[in-house]
């Protein structure tokens, strides 16, 4: 079963019909002991990284998904999800989950306005962009081309302690972490749910290679 943390900040319809177009069973709940039987978890978000903490800890889905991704279970960020897995980020100047190491830094503080003058880039990166991969991918890239094209929208983009563990990046005058893999956690700075055919398959991807039977 794949669980679904609804912490008053998720994209949340859009991750529910991509599901169900995919006819996997989920769960969708607040309530983190509705989701301690899941065999996965897909943890999406949209807004405000100092909101979404708060909700995270009013709710104390902070402290589950800390215990969880402890117990070496699957957890899937996206969008903000895929952001605030990390230690901080500068928006709100907000203390995030620390679940990898790394911070969040707005765009205009890593790309200089002639640059993005110069190459035509608006903040918030928003549309499409082909990710390239790199440092072996991912298993959940699997089946998909590489420079596939995923959909994105963030002002505020991934900067990971160890660049190791960056497995696909999109270019936007800068290289821009999209997808991110450590151990039993990926995160995903575009929104498969949104990326057509090559997103769903990355949402099956995660279903099947993280079941029970392997």
């Amino acid at each position: 079963m794949t669980g679904i943390v609804d912490y008053n900040a998720g994209n949340i319809k859009s991750v529910e019909h991509a599901l169900e177009s995919l006819k996997t069973p989920y769960i969708l709940s607040g309530n983190p002991r509705d989701l301690e039987n899941a065999d996965r978890l897909i943890f999406p978000g949209v807004g405000d990284a100092a909101y979404a903490m708060k909700q995270l800890k009013l709710t104390g889905f902070d402290s589950f998904l800390k215990d969880w991704v402890a117990a070496k279970k699957p957890l899937a960020g996206i969008c903000l999800g895929s952001q605030i897995v990390f230690d901080w980020s500068e928006e709100g100047d907000t203390q995030c989950l620390g679940l990898l190491e790394g911070k969040i830094v707005r765009f205009s503080n890593l790309i200089s306005p002639e640059l993005a003058e110069k190459e035509g880039i608006k903040i918030p990166h928003m549309g499409w962009n082909d990710v390239k991969y790199c440092n072996g991918g991912s298993k959940l890239l699997e089946g998909i081309p590489d420079g596939t094209d995923f959909y994105f929208v963030h002002s505020y983009v991934i900067q990971p302690q160890d660049e190791s563990v960056i497995k696909g990046y999109a270019d936007y005058g800068i290289k821009v972490p999209a997808v991110v893999e450590k151990d039993n956690i990926t995160v995903f700075q575009f929104h498969p749910e949104k990326s057509g055919k090559p997103g769903l398959q990355i949402l099956k991807n995660f279903v099947e290679k993280t079941s029970r039977s392997e």
